[in-house]
């Protein structure tokens, strides 16, 4: 029985060392794969309940997989800004599928890629699952994951919400002394008469269409030191004239400071909205009325109109609308925010990449692609923002390396072939044994 129990013991021993070697073979393959976690041999012996104090029976030894999922790769730069590694617990949540029929899985790999669709996959194919943001930024709904997809713009435009003006309107300007009631500049503009501005200076606005506009700015020094009559005025042929005559967004005077700087700004709105001015386009242009704050600088300040004995000029205008823009490029940024960028220069927040923590991530099953399921041994997963609530934080523009080590993989590599070699060697041993148990016979 004793020889026989060496003989399997043997056979457990070669087969549990097959499998280290195999495992160890999978490391070394993956070694450049993105992220992935090498595999260790954990060896536990097999004990035979031994029938007396003085007997032995040998068991043998048995090889179990162990992923080392919970240990950190090497943290490398990408050229691509849609590459992110994970630093710190958490993993990607995927998908089988683009739709929600799919099965779930989990992937620490980042190197993502966008296909003809415009969803975000890994190299091999799943889905990258995210929170989509609406035109604000904020989740659609937080708990509903669905695939990244970019095509969900076709291009973007930004309507004008605030106009600003910087500049020195000259103290030795001949002042105004004739009739003039508000409206009366806007009307010379028209082309209609009216009181010619003494100065005015255009500035570009956008619609929510993305369709550009102009305004004027005009102004016209009043007799009363100080003071100036100021308008805001549309083309007519862009606006509603029964709301804006002859195209007048707003009117008032604006007074400064014995030491040129502003005093008041006096200028009232047409029309009065939440924020400032609105302005109703036409109806058959179809866009939303503009919403319109008119910044002419901090009172007591410099740092927009001023009055000072030099010649009128103008320092800045500035407007924080846009044109239409085609999507121009994709990034994730350290908060996991999936980011387009369009060609008129603005920028716009699709998605939140999620990340998924577990209480035991050695637990989890690994499937082919580079993916995880979540198993019993692995728990229930929680889906957290990057680098809130304990998951990690992200590192844009990188990926994470595989966690093998090619030294130590070959060390442990003819660690297993001379265990292979001994416990082959036991077996030709007992083999002998056994033949000279037979030999005793003849």
């Amino acid at each position: 029985m004793t020889l026989f129990g060496s003989l399997f013991t043997s056979v457990t021993g070669l087969s549990a060392q097959s499998r280290a070697m195999g495992m160890i073979s999978d490391n070394v393959a993956n070694v450049n794969t993105t992220a992935y976690k090498l595999a260790e041999a954990r060896f536990t012996n097999l004990v035979v309940q031994q029938a007396g104090s003085r007997a032995y029976s040998p068991g043998g030894v048995s090889a179990r997989p162990f992923h080392t999922i919970g240990n950190q790769g090497l943290i490398q730069s990408s050229s691509s800004p849609i590459h992110v590694a994970i630093v710190g617990r958490g993993f990607f949540v995927v998908n089988s599928t683009a739709d929600a029929t799919g099965q779930r899985l989990f992937a620490r790999a980042g190197d993502f890629a966008t296909d003809s669709l415009g969803n975000l996959r890994t190299p091999s194919g799943f889905y990258v699952q995210g929170w989509r943001l609406d035109q604000n930024g904020a989740p659609v709904d937080v708990n509903q994951l669905e695939t990244v997809n970019v095509n969900i713009v076709n291009g973007m435009a930004l309507a004008s919400t605030r106009v600003a003006i910087g500049a020195n309107l000259d103290a030795d300007q001949t002042a105004f002394t004739g009739a003039y009631v508000a409206g009366d500049m806007a009307a010379n503009l028209a082309g209609g008469g009216g009181v010619a501005p003494h100065f005015s200076r255009v500035v570009q606005i956008y619609d929510s269409l993305g369709r550009a506009h102009e305004l004027t700015f005009a102004f016209l020094k009043d007799p009363v030191a100080n003071v100036w009559n100021a308008e805001v005025v549309a083309d007519p042929a862009d606006v509603d004239t029964t709301v804006h005559p002859n195209g007048l967004i707003a009117s008032g005077q604006i007074t400064f400071n014995g030491d040129g700087t502003l005093a008041t700004n006096g200028l009232t709105p047409v029309v009065a909205g939440a924020q400032g001015a609105v302005i109703t386009w036409l109806a058959a242009g179809g866009a939303d009325p503009s919403d319109l704050v008119i910044d002419l600088g901090e009172p007591g300040t410099t740092d927009g109109l001023a009055q000072f004995a030099s010649p009128t000029r103008v320092a800045f205008v500035s407007q924080n609308g846009s044109g239409v823009g085609t999507l121009n490029s994709l990034a994730v940024d350290e908060d996991g925010f999936v980011v387009a960028s369009f060609t008129n220069g603005q920028q716009r927040r699709l998605y939140r990449l999620a990340l998924a923590t577990f209480p035991n991530p050695a637990g989890l099953d690994p499937r082919t692609g580079n993916v995880y399921a979540a198993s019993i041994e692995s728990g229930e997963y929680v889906l957290l923002a990057p680098g809130e609530g304990g998951a990690g934080r992200l590192a844009p523009s990188s990926i994470e390396a595989s966690n093998v080590d090619i030294a130590d993989e070959f060390t442990k590599m003819i660690v297993t072939q001379r265990a292979y070699s001994a416990n082959a060697r036991v077996i030709s041993t007992t083999d002998e044994m056994l033949d000279e148990l037979i030999r005793l016979r003849r």
